[in-house]
C-alpha cells in the first residue's frame, strides 16, 4: 500500500481505530533512513525528533499525523540502532584512556583520548 493510500485509509476509518485495537499487520512498514554512520545518526535524530516534536505539540493528532509519527518513527529507531552499535566502541575508547592514564602512557591516553573526544563529541553536540 502506497502512502498516500495508506493515509485516505487512515482518515477514513479513524471511527474504527479508536473503537478496535490496531493490529502489526494493519499497518504500513517503512524503511525510514539508513544511518550508516554515528555522524549520520544523530543529524537523523535532530532532524526526525524535531519534527515528532512538531507533531506532538498539536492539540490533536489526527490520522494523518499518527501515520506521520508511525512513519518518522523507523528514521529514528534506524539512528538509535546505529548509536548503540557504537556506543560499546566509545566505551572502550575511554576505558582505555583510563587505564593508560594509570600506567602513565601518554601516546595511548592521547590516541585513544582524541578518538573517544571524537566519537562523544559527535553525540553532544
Amino acid at each position: 500500500m502506497r502512502k498516500t493510500s495508506l493515509q485516505s485509509v487512515l482518515i477514513a476509518a479513524t471511527g474504527l481505530l479508536v473503537s478496535a485495537p490496531v493490529q502489526a499487520s494493519d499497518v504500513d512498514h517503512y524503511e525510514g533512513k539508513k544511518a550508516e554512520t554515528l555522524e549520520e545518526a544523530v543529524t537523523h535524530l535532530h532532524e526526525y525528533n524535531g519534527r515528532l516534536e512538531a507533531l506532538l505539540d498539536k492539540e490533536e493528532l489526527s490520522a494523518d499525523d499518527h501515520a506521520r509519527v508511525h512513519e518518522l518513527s523507523y528514521t529514528l529507531e534506524n539512528a538509535l540502532q546505529r548509536i548503540e552499535k557504537e556506543l560499546p566502541g566509545i566505551a572502550e575508547d575511554l576505558e582505555s584512556v583510563h587505564l593508560a592514564s594509570e600506567r602513565q602512557e601518554a601516546g595511548t591516553v592521547r590516541s585513544d583520548g582524541r578518538k573517544y573526544l571524537e566519537k562523544v563529541d559527535t553525540l553532544i553536540e
